[in-house]
């Protein structure tokens, strides 16, 4: 059988999938983790220790010795990323309840789960995006994504917004595991390569934990506004984010649009936080819930819409071309020089 194919042709599906299967868990067998005990409830309960190894992993991956091109491009989308999430959850904290709205539509939405849907970029769907439609340097610019990886960038908005207050010991025990990664994996490249490859298989462990703390009926009743929040993430982070490829990393926009998704880890975010602020824990299940759909709906839309833009400005600087060289007169021969 061929299930790790299977998974991969889903957007996401390293986590996702295994995140359905736990919440099926915790939906059907909700006290199975308790009954079997040992190893089992460690897997099934384990979501804090397994994202801190992999926080851990993630920071080690992270080469400042990459080139100024690369870190140019990386270190404005990561900017520019980081700063539209930032006013987003100030605009969000003005219309939207702390404890989240609570009928409607759009019952569940929170400040919470708008921040960690828009502050978090999917590296490998941008790497893989652009290693198709873009160069080799916009390919690699994901070398600085990597920090907004786990819940510090989300900590550190909902701080300075002040939708939440983070004791600065609870900042520096989130934080920690990762500066220990990135200072091993900028000290000796072997432990770069070791950590790094721990990376994406410890992806469906941490799925599976967090879908233990969700009921399949929050996943239902989460659905459209997870949908509306997938899209509002592209639109919202999508427009600024090619505004400033274009006016300061020097692209087309290919790459500030590649750039407007939901990363498929971010749906951890809203249980780490959750651990930290107590009255953030009513909104996880929802917050997660929505945070893992828009993952799923900008997973789908970014790669399309990014190969639409790029074969538009092919067509425009073909056009262009032809333009030039039909205005363009021809050189003079010799027959046309006259004395």
């Amino acid at each position: 059988m061929k299930l790790k194919k299977a998974i991969d042709r889903i957007p996401g599906g390293l986590m996702l999938v295994p995140l359905l299967i736990g919440a099926c868990v915790h939906t059907f067998a909700p006290g199975g983790g308790k009954y079997l005990g040992s190893f089992t409830n460690g897997l099934i309960t384990g979501t804090v220790p397994i994202l801190a190894v992999w926080f851990f992993c993630m920071g080690a991956t992270i080469d400042l010795r990459a080139t100024g091109t690369v870190l140019r491009k990386s270190g404005t989308l990561l900017v520019t990323k980081m700063l539209v999430a930032w006013v987003a959850t100030i605009v969000a904290s003005h219309f939207i309840p702390v404890d989240g709205v609570k009928a409607g539509l759009f019952a569940g939405l929170s400040v919470l789960a708008i921040t960690t849907s828009m502050d978090m970029t999917n590296g490998g769907l941008y790497a893989a995006v652009m290693q198709q439609y873009g160069s080799k340097e916009e390919a690699g610019a994901f070398v600085l994504m990597s920090i907004e990886s786990g819940p510090l960038v989300s900590m550190i908005i909902l701080g300075a917004t002040g939708v939440a207050f983070f004791e600065p010991r609870l900042f520096v025990g989130a934080v920690l595991p990762f500066l220990i990664g990135f200072a091993l994996g900028n000290l000796d490249s072997e432990l770069r390569e070791f950590f790094g490859r721990c990376v994406h298989p410890l992806i469906p462990f941490f799925g599976f934990a967090l879908g233990n703390g969700i009921d399949l009926n929050v996943i239902v009743t989460s659905g459209l506004p997870g949908v509306v929040l997938g899209l509002g993430v592209i639109v919202v982070t999508g427009i600024p984010l090619i505004l400033a490829d274009r006016w300061i990393a020097g692209g087309n926009g290919a790459a500030g649009l590649a750039a407007s998704s939901t990363a498929g880890a971010a749906v951890a975010n809203p249980a780490i936080i959750g651990e930290m602020i107590p009255r953030f824990k009513p909104l996880v299940p929802a917050a997660t819930a929505m945070v893992a759909t828009a993952c799923l709906v900008t997973a789908i839309l970014v790669p399309i819409l990014t190969a639409l833009w790029v074969r538009r400005h092919q067509a425009r600087d073909a056009l262009l071309e032809e333009f030039e060289a039909a205005t363009t007169p021809p050189p003079l021969g010799e027959r046309d020089v006259h004395v």
